[in-house]
């Protein structure tokens, strides 16, 4: 049995959809960085501190595990989150 377009609750979508890899990847840093972020204020470090440390080491127990912060901030490349950290800081200037 093969479905004609508009029958049994299909809906077509005559536009074309896009990804964008790019995108995501970007809202994933910065979705993983605000975590890393809270837990580390929430454990009573200085987020900014902590992750200049890491960035600069590549030392993981910069980053707490508390909520599994060290884990998340793991699954991104340090230049990735360069990359993210200058696009925000440009933005504002």
């Amino acid at each position: 049995m093969s479905l004609k377009r508009g029958e049994a609750g299909m809906s077509i979508n005559e536009n074309t959809m896009e990804f964008d890899i790019q995108k995501n990847k970007d809202d994933l840093t910065r979705n993983i960085l605000t975590q890393v972020n809270d837990s580390l204020k929430e454990k009573g470090y200085n987020p900014i501190n902590q992750l200049v440390g890491y960035l600069i080491s590549g030392d993981p127990t910069y980053i707490t595990n508390y909520n599994g912060a060290r884990a998340l901030i793991r699954k991104l490349e340090r230049d990735e989150i360069l990359e993210e950290v200058l696009k925000a800081y440009l933005l504002i200037k």
